[in-house]
């Protein structure tokens, strides 16, 4: 009787210890995906910063003119594919009656707000989306978007 009692004691702790060990490898791919997501999520918020530097160069670069008005917004691909921002330039801050502000005036898709000051002529307010391509395997098929809004002076 004793034997039989010692396989019950025994199939008993390899049930446990499979028990705990379920629930750490659970725990563990957990870890993986949090960790994972973390690293797609900074390097697109990387990405979004260098998208506002880009596009404030194109802002800066642009020949507005009466025909062209001013730029409404800029597309920007990463090289690897991973990441892709839509830069919306959604409102500027000219000086009040500057060459600027004549030609942006017949656009669409941003607003023109004429102000006084030197200090503020050429703010605009930036409207950034950042999505990651889920369909690259570099990014797992993680789907992160993020959104910012901003005032820059280009």
């Amino acid at each position: 009787m004793r034997r039989g009692f010692g396989l019950m004691q025994a199939l008993m702790v390899i049930v446990l210890i499979s028990g705990l060990m379920v629930v750490v490898m659970k725990y563990a791919q957990y870890s993986i995906k949090q960790t994972k997501d973390l690293y797609i999520r900074e390097s697109a918020e990387l990405f979004m910063n260098s998208a506002i530097e880009l596009s404030l160069l194109a802002i800066q670069g642009y020949k507005r003119s009466s025909t062209n008005h001013c730029l409404s917004d800029v597309n920007i691909t990463s090289s690897d594919q991973r990441f892709s921002a839509d830069v919306n330039i959604t409102d500027y801050y000219l000086l009040k009656d500057s060459n600027d502000s004549t030609f942006c005036s017949g656009g669409s898709g941003y607003a023109v707000h004429d102000i006084t000051t030197e200090d503020s002529h050429g703010m605009v307010m930036l409207e950034i989306t950042v999505e990651a391509n889920n369909s690259n395997p570099k990014n797992h098929g993680t789907k992160i978007i993020l959104r910012r809004r901003t005032l820059q002076r280009p």
